[in-house]
């Protein structure tokens, strides 16, 4: 009887352990999928030559920022809207405007600072900002955005 309990036990724990793993791996499928798509749209556009990386944002509409190298040896963010519109594709060179670590540090003067969710750049309205997402020090979410051209703020969404 003992070893059929430690069976069902063990059994119990490893399909739900199989089960979180399909779940998950299923759940970012979509992710990566639009990601791969959108990094060869930059390199068929001719932003890039060579991507090192790419992550999906998500403002009032959604881009996937892809970062990389283009033909002449410039660093760039390539921000390829998700429904893939060649046209519709915006681009920056990462020498044009503040870094991730100088607009950290203009964020940092907030004061009310718990923890440091994530940053991401992205492309809004007025251009291209980097969104820092943090808790404050009552484990309220907020969401801060710097101008990436000049590190001003643009927006600021508090105590969600």
């Amino acid at each position: 009887m003992k070893n059929w309990l430690i069976f069902i036990s063990v059994f119990i724990v490893s399909l739900s352990l199989v089960i979180s793993i399909l779940v998950l791996w299923k759940a970012e499928a979509p992710f990566r999928s639009i990601e791969e798509q959108a990094e060869q749209l930059a390199l068929d556009a001719k932003a890039l030559a060579i991507v090192s990386e790419s992550y999906t944002y998500n403002g009032k509409h959604s881009y996937v920022t892809v970062f990389g190298v283009d033909e002449y040896g410039d660093k760039k963010a390539v921000f390829v809207p998700t429904n893939l519109d060649k046209d519709s594709i915006q681009e920056v060179l990462l020498e044009d405007g503040i870094t991730e670590k100088q607009a950290l540090s203009v964020f940092k003067n907030e004061g009310n600072v718990q923890k440091v969710l994530h940053m991401k750049l992205g492309y809004e309205e007025p251009g291209a900002v980097w969104e820092i997402t943090y808790l404050n020090d009552h484990d309220k979410l907020n969401y801060v955005y710097i101008m990436f051209k000049d590190g001003d703020w643009w927006k600021r969404i508090t105590n969600l």
